[in-house]
């Protein structure tokens, strides 16, 4: 790492904190489009965030913190991040373990088929099926409620209350509707986890797409560097400032702390060369400690006769990855938000930065949507050029 950057000798036009899709895209469009200098930091050793990738010593792609999968239905965050990289197709399939038995999820007819012994053949069959064992509430609150309205209270069990109560250290009685809500449930027999118009991975990997994103003579990266060391100083070093780590941490935890759920993984090389038939298989059993196992030979499509797995454990302690859906928490991140606004030279962009979980292609949308703000307000307050009457 070069000089630290209190001791560069000019001022810089933005100072972004974090470099994941956030700060990342918002870099690309300010250098580019409006040449601007920018000094980019992320107090980790890497830039990516959590899409971070690199190979292990087997020579394995893997995501550091757990596999991300690209897809959006938007041509406009598709086609943005098609500058940096080429992709390779994939649709993503899930499995869960249930009964003993490897069956799809999201719930769909074959789901039903195998761990009921049916023969369920239409999507009109299998919507009669789940009418016939839905248990209908009136009001619709919680997660629990989600579930058990749309698909009753064995399949809720089997699949999603051991799951979330890992995941989330919470029973879905006790969380919002929308964590619950994310997941469908199908009557027919497709069995892709996402239905998006685009789905993909980065043809060699998330880093490489940063790093390409990020390769521009007015953009400087500077990883292991963390934002508190700078505060007190970072209006010296910019005009402005574009945030996108925690919001509660900006402002020092003044109201407290806002709650998240963290993960721990156990990356382990296997000397197989496929450890199971789907990139991930979910794990709802309460009794078994961990939530999900990937595998990431299906999402790059490398060859190798080694593979490399990642078991994840949800914790309560470590880096803050998602944020704990209730309404107490909302109304403490409002709070958070009614600072932010009344901040002057400070734009607050990103999951974390706005208290929300975001997918990939949201986070990039989002910092294309600040980019334009940016771009139209510079827009209105440019010099009009001063007409000259001919003489």
């Amino acid at each position: 790492m070069s000089a630290p950057p209190e001791a560069a000798n000019s001022r810089y036009d933005y100072l972004i904190v974090g470099a994941g899709f956030a700060g990342s895209v918002l870099a690309e469009r300010l250098a580019s489009q409006h040449g601007a200098r920018v000094l980019l930091i992320d107090r980790r050793p890497h830039v990516g965030g959590n899409a971070y990738d690199e190979p292990n010593e087997a020579g394995i792609l893997y995501h550091k913190y757990g596999p991300h999968i690209f897809h959006t239905n938007s041509e406009q965050v598709r086609d943005y991040l098609s500058q940096f990289t080429e992709w390779r197709p994939y649709e993503h399939r899930v499995r869960a373990m249930v009964r003993d038995k490897l069956v799809p999820i999201p719930i769909n007819r074959t789901t039903l088929n195998e761990l009921f012994g049916l023969d369920l053949k239409t999507d009109e069959e299998a919507a009669d099926y789940l009418a016939s064992r839905a248990e209908p509430v009136d009001d619709i609150k919680t997660s629990e409620d989600v579930v058990i309205n749309a698909v009753g209270r064995e399949l809720y069990e089997l699949f999603f209350q051991g799951y979330t109560r890992k995941q989330w250290g919470l029973d879905p009685s006790e969380l919002d509707k929308q964590v619950t809500s994310r997941i469908p449930t199908r009557t027919n027999t497709d069995d892709r986890y996402f239905t998006d118009s685009f789905q993909a991975m980065p043809l060699h990997g998330y880093t490489k797409m940063f790093e390409k994103m990020l390769d521009h003579p007015l953009i400087e990266v500077r990883t292991g560097v963390d934002f508190a060391e700078l505060k007190p100083r970072a209006h010296e070093l910019a005009d402005h400032i574009i945030y996108s780590g925690p919001i509660d941490e900006y402002f020092d935890f003044r109201f407290g702390r806002l709650p998240y759920r963290s993960l721990k993984f156990d990356h382990q090389t296997l000397d197989e060369e496929r450890h199971q038939p789907v990139a991930v298989v979910n794990y709802p059993d309460p009794q078994v400690p961990y939530t999900r196992v990937s595998e990431y030979k299906h999402l790059t499509g490398q060859d190798a006769p080694v593979t490399t797995i990642t078991y994840e454990y949800p914790s309560a302690e470590g880096d803050p990855y998602y944020p704990i859906p209730r309404p107490e928490n909302q109304a403490l991140y409002k709070r958070y938000e009614a600072l932010a606004d009344s901040t002057e030279g400070v734009a607050f962009v990103g999951r974390l930065a706005t208290y929300r979980y975001y997918n990939m292609d949201q986070i990039v949308g989002q910092a294309l949507a600040a980019f334009r703000r940016i771009d139209e307000k510079r827009k209105r307050h440019r010099p009009q050029p001063i007409a000259v009457a001919a003489e």
